[in-house]
Order: structure tokens, then C-alpha cells, then sequence
């Protein structure tokens, strides 16, 4: 099997932080993403090399196996496992000694061809490797629970996003990493979440927090606004002399609770009062007449 340097198809060094993985990933994602290269096997070739390469990179423990075994990073414990029991083998037969690159090449030769076996002459079944990809989405389509299809290593994946799912937030789809070996099962597929919020809300857990205008004569004399919601508009009562920075929780109208169907957090709504401006002049007489009553 020939060597694939990863750090080389994402444009890194191997010094490289998570940081700069992330980020080097992320770019070239979206440069070689199939929805932006229809029919381009070129660049569907490169995605799929930039997303294998990721999903051994971000991986902290599998980056340090790959760092030390190259292309047969997935099989190192079973190398491990067989160089102990060949080393105790060695040393009754002919005494202490090393292991070679030789040694270390002839024995994942033997694996990858086919001989690796068990001391009953059956083929040793190896798991396989898991993927893992990154799944952006806007804070409005995690309102609701939806499907969606995925593109991973060419293969069309339909999937089901709980709503109020979180940013960061990585669920496991079982059985659909890559494929076993002699009939070994297949990996998983680990999906992170970024939430991108274009929305007017802010989000914090299940609460949603919003600033609203209020004119100042509404304001003072009290009356009615409709607010925005992910779900439709709501009609709210404005208290006669409510100040600026007033806040108002509407229970039950932020976002939903991650798998807990029909249970939603609350949505805090901050008043912001506007003052008039470009007054006339019969506004200005009204106004400093209504000073002096206040004197």
C-alpha cells in the first residue's frame, strides 16, 4: 500500500496545531466541495482525499497511530500484539534482539495480503476505520427536526438531525465508516455540527435573547408589539411607562430541548425605547410644556 501523507493533501506541516488543521480542512472543504464542482471528478477526487485526511488529522489519538505507522495507522495495536508474541519467540529460538523496518513492512504485507491469521489458521478480522466530517447548518434548520443527505467518501448518506441539536455538538452514525476487513465491521461515521446564526436572536443553551424597538409614546402610555418568534409572530402587551432596558420573558418560545420532543426553553425579550427625532415645532412646544408639568 503506498504512503499517503496527509499532512501534505491538507498543506500543513506535521507541527501543525488542531487549530490549523481545522482550518486547513475547512478551506479546501469548500473549495473542492461537490455542490461547488458538479461534474468535476477532479476536484471530487480531492475532496475525498481532504476529507480522509481529516478524519485521521483531527483525531488526536489516531494522528499520533498514523504519525508512527503511516498508511497502517488503523492496525497498530494488532502490530503491537504480534511483535510481543514474535519478540517472545525470537528470544527462545535465537535470543534477544531488534526489530527492523523489515520486519515491521513484512508483517503488514502479510496482513494487507491476505496471511495474517489466527493460531486456528482463520483470517483475523479488523474493524474499520471511522470518518468524521464536519455538517454546517443555519441556527433556523435546527429549529425542527429534518432530514438531510450527506456526501461521504462518494457515498449518499440519509440522515435525521434531532432539532436543538448544538454547535460543536457530534453525534455518531454506527456502521457507516469505512468497511471492515476480512469481514470485520465496518467503522462509524462521527459528525460534527457547526450552527451558523444569520438569525435576529441570540442563542444561549435552549434560551433565545432579543432586543426590540419600542417608540417612546408606547412606552409611556403602554399598547401592543409584535414580536418575532422561530415559529410565527407573537402579540405582546407593553406596561404603560416601561423604561428602556425593560426585559420580558415569554416562557416556552425559545429553542427546542436536544431529543425532549415538545419542550422548549425561553425566549428573553430586552426593550431598546427610540426617541423621536427630526421634531416639529408644534412637537417641541408640546413637549416643553409637558417639562414644566413635570417641574
Amino acid at each position: 500500500m503506498a504512503f499517503i501523507d496527509y499532512y501534505k493533501i491538507l498543506g500543513v506541516e506535521k507541527s501543525a496545531t488542531d487549530a490549523d488543521i481545522k482550518k486547513a480542512y475547512r478551506k479546501l472543504a469548500r473549495k473542492y466541495h461537490p455542490d461547488l464542482n458538479p461534474n468535476d471528478k477532479t476536484a471530487e477526487k480531492k475532496f475525498k482525499e481532504i476529507n480522509d485526511a481529516n478524519e485521521v488529522l483531527s483525531n488526536a489519538e489516531n494522528r499520533k497511530k498514523y504519525d508512527q505507522y503511516g498508511e497502517h495507522w488503523q492496525h497498530s495495536e494488532e502490530y503491537e500484539k504480534a511483535k510481543q508474541q514474535q519478540s517472545y519467540q525470537k528470544s527462545s529460538q535465537s535470543g534477544p534482539g531488534g526489530y527492523s523496518q523489515e520486519d515491521f513492512n513484512d508483517f503488514f504485507e502479510n496482513m494487507f495480503g491476505g496471511r495474517a491469521s489466527s493460531s486456528q489458521g482463520r483470517q483475523v478480522r479488523y474493524r474499520g476505520q471511522d470518518f468524521n466530517s464536519e455538517l454546517q447548518l443555519e441556527l433556523q434548520d435546527v429549529y425542527t427536526t429534518h432530514k438531510r443527505t450527506l456526501t461521504v467518501n462518494n457515498k449518499n448518506i440519509r440522515i435525521t438531525i434531532p432539532a436543538g441539536i448544538e454547535n460543536g455538538q457530534i453525534i455518531k452514525i454506527t456502521g457507516h465508516g469505512g468497511p471492515g476487513i476480512n469481514g470485520g465491521p465496518n467503522g462509524d461515521l462521527y459528525i460534527q455540527f457547526s450552527i451558523v446564526n444569520h438569525s435576529k436572536f441570540k442563542r444561549d443553551k435552549n434560551n433565545l435573547y432579543a432586543t426590540v424597538a419600542l417608540d417612546l409614546y408606547k412606552a409611556l402610555l403602554g399598547g401592543e408589539v409584535m414580536i418575532d418568534t422561530f415559529n410565527g409572530k407573537v402579540k405582546l402587551n407593553v406596561k404603560p411607562e416601561t423604561q428602556n432596558g425593560t426585559k420580558v420573558k415569554l416562557k416556552g418560545k425559545g429553542f427546542p430541548i436536544y431529543k425532549k420532543e415538545n419542550q422548549y426553553g425561553d425566549l428573553y425579550i430586552t426593550y431598546q425605547i427610540k426617541l423621536p427625532k427630526n421634531l416639529t415645532t408644534q412637537e417641541k412646544v408640546l413637549i416643553e410644556e409637558l417639562q414644566k408639568l413635570r417641574e
